[in-house]
């Protein structure tokens, strides 16, 4: 009951958000690892990967949304104390997952060059992207179920195995990288841009093994799937559809910031993926607190203490702010030569160096969207998350884009709609968070 306040301390905070930091960090460790072999193989290399995994990520993003939805549900039953409730409900999602995995799949791969057309491709950049599409794409049944576990993991209030499994494929995918991009003399072909996507599919497909056992080792939970459905699986639908409109709106956001990009030239959309990427880091990064947000956030409201659900809240919101600066300072201390480490041309590097300075101011700002973006997923909120995304992106991200574009701002014009992007997504969950959760609190 919400007059029976119980403090959420640092230590639960903590045991919840470091190893989320350690599992979030491990994709886009693993985007800027493959950015940087591939870098060096030139500049066309560079874009082609920069928008095929772009492509990629837009899908596994948008579908991914499940995974919140499940988090959420599991997280307010654990506060509730009524997981066996949902015993049956969980396989019935896996599955689900999966068949619209192979359906993407399908999709995706037959229209591969008209979609990676879109980001305005043509020539040898166009033909690097679908070589590593083609084979990511492979990939979408395995992310989406494997995230999808992680979901309910979290919800369980546990970030560990879903640390130590993207660790362990983080590193499988750095050792497949070396051996698949470059090749072994006499044993393996160098494969280049498709021995990074291949590299990338194996890592996948050792982590959902491993996600898989842990599942039906650690949990009340199984893999056998009965009907009818699940009461609750209608909830599912219900929060993945918003959080899915939510994520598309995230979505067109990088996919027009790439098409402009690669409109621009090479030059352009190479020096654009090697920020995007270290902006994806950051956000991962900075998540690890949001993803703690996210559990404790449904098991308080399950349990009706929504007083210390605020105070919880805002202290993760200060917490990661404290992250943010400490990544700018760090990236503007390496400002001389972050751009050397993923690339080889003088254009590229001064390029990216002219816009860095945009993701630097950044961090702090995304450390409140991030933050509070956490919170309200595990309340379940999904339209008011899909309503801020939605104004976010077509009241300040698209309006900055074109002008920048019509002011020949390029490569500028871009990364300024993302700072007035991020500004307006953090703004609007902040007044949100304060006028529903804080005002008593506040006022007491």
């Amino acid at each position: 009951m919400e007059n029976e306040v119980k403090t959420i301390s640092m230590r639960e905070v903590n045991r919840l958000a470091l190893p989320a930091i350690l599992s979030g960090i491990a994709e886009p460790v693993i985007a800027l690892i493959d950015t940087a072999f591939i870098g060096h193989l030139g500049t066309e290399a560079l874009g082609g990967i920069g928008i095929g995994s772009s492509l990629f990520v837009l899908f596994v993003w948008v579908l991914t949304q499940v995974k919140t939805a499940i988090s959420a549900i599991v997280s307010r039953h654990y506060g509730a104390g009524t997981l066996n409730d949902i015993r049956s409900l969980i396989p019935q999602v896996l599955y689900s997952v999966i068949l619209l995995g192979l359906i993407v799949f399908l999709l995706t791969d037959y229209f591969s060059i008209q979609l990676l057309q879109l980001y305005s491709a043509q020539g040898e950049v166009l033909d690097q992207a679908d070589k590593y599409f083609s084979i990511r794409s492979i990939g979408f049944p395995i992310a989406l179920c494997t995230f999808t576990i992680f979901g309910i993991f979290r919800g369980l209030q546990n970030t560990l195995w879903a640390m130590y499994i993207s660790i362990g494929g983080g590193l499988l995918n750095v050792i497949l990288d070396i051996l698949l991009i470059y090749g072994v003399e006499g044993v393996i072909p160098p494969l280049y841009i498709e021995g990074a996507a291949w590299a990338s599919l194996m890592a996948q497909c050792a982590m959902l093994i491993a996600s898989c056992i842990i599942l039906i080792k650690k949990t009340s939970f199984s893999l056998i799937a009965k009907l009818p459905f699940h009461g609750e699986f209608r909830n599912v639908l219900s929060l993945s559809s918003g959080f899915i409109v939510r994520t598309l709106a995230l979505n067109l956001t990088f996919f027009l910031a790439n098409r402009f990009a690669t409109g621009y030239g090479n030059a352009y959309i190479a020096a654009h993926t090697i920020a995007v990427n270290i902006w994806l880091f950051s956000s991962y990064f900075i998540d690890g607190y949001a993803n703690a947000g996210n559990a404790l956030s449904g098991r308080l409201l399950g349990s009706g203490n929504t007083k210390e659900l605020y105070r919880m809240a805002m202290r993760l919101m200060k917490l990661s702010i404290g992250i943010g600066a400490v990544l700018s300072l760090i990236y503007l201390c390496l400002y001389p030569w972050i751009g050397q480490v993923f690339s080889d041309d003088p254009t590229v590097i001064s390029l990216f160096e002219s816009i860095f300075w945009i993701v630097v101011l950044a961090q702090p700002i995304n450390a409140i969207a991030f933050s509070l973006d956490g919170i309200f997923k595990g309340l379940g909120d999904a339209r008011y998350l899909m309503v801020t995304l939605l104004w976010a992106s077509f009241a300040g991200f698209l309006p900055i884009l074109f002008l920048g574009d019509a002011l020949s701002w390029k490569i500028y014009g871009i990364w300024a709609a993302f700072m007035v992007f991020m500004a307006i997504r953090g703004g609007s969950l902040l007044w949100k968070l304060r006028r529903v959760y804080g005002s008593s609190d506040e006022r007491g």
